[in-house]
């Protein structure tokens, strides 16, 4: 059996393959209320049929002025929570297992309201008081209920790409000088509180998003990086979704696999258990990353836009015969 298709066992939950759609905003909401409209249930269900063994519904807002843009999902009422139960009924409908990130994209946020951050020298952006952190906070953990009852099966948390959580573990961004800020241990906090609080009412498999290089010499280094995914861990964290970028707007080589290098350091220097993401397309190198054990799940991203069906295509190329879904048979066999 090729290793892209073995099972993965995490806490509670098997799932059927490493295979694991990347989270990807769709800016598909209708009447920006954050509500699933049919176009989300129609493109998160055809990739449980293409046999993805994870499903990751893209970054769904904490709350509605920590929308990347006002056409972003939702999760900060109840009425959100029949839409999104939709989505994991038709997941697990075809033997896959549902996922939701949580996210807060702060001063990153492209809506009406005014962006907060954790630091501001510009009067267009609020800096959070710590009263205002302590809000966020339980804002996180309100979704994580939201989200159980929605049916997901894990949860991740949204703390990279230069969103709200990674720009409080930025120094870049991070200009703070109170419990907070200044040192790593104190630019952790805020996420530290954060996963504390959405595993106080989520027993599931947690996984967090982190930007494991910031292409700037005064951001975090390897070695921070290193030094959050073990607190992670030690929190009981499960494992880490390791991507690049986003913090500040610098150029970045971008080549297949181009972030992997960064999903085995932290496996290696953390010990934990860690997805590689980054323009993996082809069967042959997700089987490579697995099998050199860079990385535990492949997170697959545009190929899975362009190729609803990757896993089968996969599948052909590493000679695995693919259960079909009974309506498909006559095409697949």
């Amino acid at each position: 059996m090729a290793k892209l298709f073995e099972p993965f066992t995490i806490k509670n939950i098997t799932l059927k393959n490493r295979i694991v759609m990347s989270p990807m905003c769709m800016f598909a909401v209708e009447k920006e209320d954050g509500i699933v409209t049919p176009f989300h249930v129609t493109h998160y269900e055809s990739r449980a049929i293409g046999g993805t063994g994870l499903v990751m519904v893209e970054a769904t807002a904490i709350e509605p002025r920590g929308r990347i843009r006002p056409s972003d999902l939702g999760i900060w009422s109840d009425d959100h929570i029949e839409g999104l139960k939709t989505l994991t009924d038709r997941i697990h409908a075809h033997e896959a297992h549902a996922a939701i990130q949580l996210g807060h994209a702060g001063i990153k946020a492209q809506t009406n309201d005014i962006p907060i951050a954790p630091f501001s020298e510009e009067g267009t952006v609020t800096a959070m008081t710590p009263h205002m952190i302590d809000q966020m906070i339980d804002q996180f953990k309100v979704a994580a209920i939201r989200a159980r009852k929605a049916g997901f099966d894990i949860i991740e948390i949204h703390a990279a790409h230069g969103y709200l959580l990674n720009q409080f573990l930025s120094p870049l961004t991070n200009k703070r000088s109170d419990a907070y800020g200044g040192t790593r241990e104190h630019r952790y906090q805020v996420v530290k509180k954060v996963i504390d609080a959405v595993k106080a009412v989520f027993h599931g498999p947690l996984f967090v998003r982190i930007s494991a290089d910031e292409y700037h010499e005064a951001g975090n280094t390897a070695e921070d990086f290193i030094y959050f995914s073990q607190e992670m861990k030690a929190q009981g964290v499960d494992l880490i979704d390791v991507s690049t970028g986003g913090v500040v707007n610098v150029p970045i080589n971008v080549f297949p696999g181009y972030q992997v290098a960064h999903a085995e350091m932290i496996k290696r220097g953390a010990d934990i258990a860690t997805g590689a993401v980054g323009l993996i397309t082809e069967a042959a190198h997700a089987e490579e990353i697995l099998n050199n054990q860079r990385a535990d799940l492949i997170f697959i991203g545009r190929e899975l836009l362009r190729h609803p069906y990757w896993p089968k295509v996969a599948s052909e190329a590493l000679n695995v015969e693919l259960e079909a879904p009974t309506p498909y048979k006559r095409g697949w066999n």
